[in-house]
Parts: C-alpha cells; sequence; structure tokens
C-alpha cells in the first residue's frame, strides 16, 4: 500500500502531471486501486510488483509532489493461511 500525501496539500499538480504524463509505472508495477480523502490531501493507493526497485522507481518519478509512505501488505487470504492454530 502506497500513501501519498501531497506537498503543501496541493493535489492539483499531481493531477495535471497524470493527465499529461499517466502513471509513469514501469512495465512489471501494477496499479490496482487507489482512494482519497475528501479534502484531496491524501492517496492511499495499491500498487502491485514483485520488484521493489520498481516501486522505487515510480516514486523518484513523483516525490517532488508528493510524500511518500510504503507499507507492505499482502491480502486477508494471504494472512489466513500463515496463521497456523
Amino acid at each position: 500500500m502506497v500513501i501519498e500525501r501531497y506537498r503543501n496539500g496541493d493535489s492539483a499538480p499531481v493531477y495535471r502531471r497524470f493527465r499529461e504524463q499517466g502513471r509513469l509505472a514501469s512495465e512489471g508495477l501494477d496499479y490496482v486501486n487507489s482512494w482519497v480523502t475528501t479534502d484531496l490531501g491524501t492517496c492511499y493507493q495499491i500498487m502491485r510488483t514483485a520488484d521493489r526497485a520498481l516501486l522505487d522507481a515510480w516514486i523518484a518519478k513523483w516525490e517532488d509532489l508528493v510524500e511518500f509512505e510504503v507499507i507492505l501488505v499482502i491480502t486477508s487470504a494471504e494472512a489466513a493461511a500463515r496463521v497456523v492454530e
């Protein structure tokens, strides 16, 4: 999960770049879905990759506009399979 906090609370530059250049993700880094807070200040985004370097390269293309926090997550089914009772 990627938590994006827009610099200066301003989402407009992010959406402008996205409209002009797209997501800027390399092949092998897949966008799954995202949710944005109603004040348009923070985006919670699910990205999928087997190669953390692809995620880091993508972050580098946006970090002038966004502060990133990356949290590694698994599905609920994967979590349940890991739990041994």
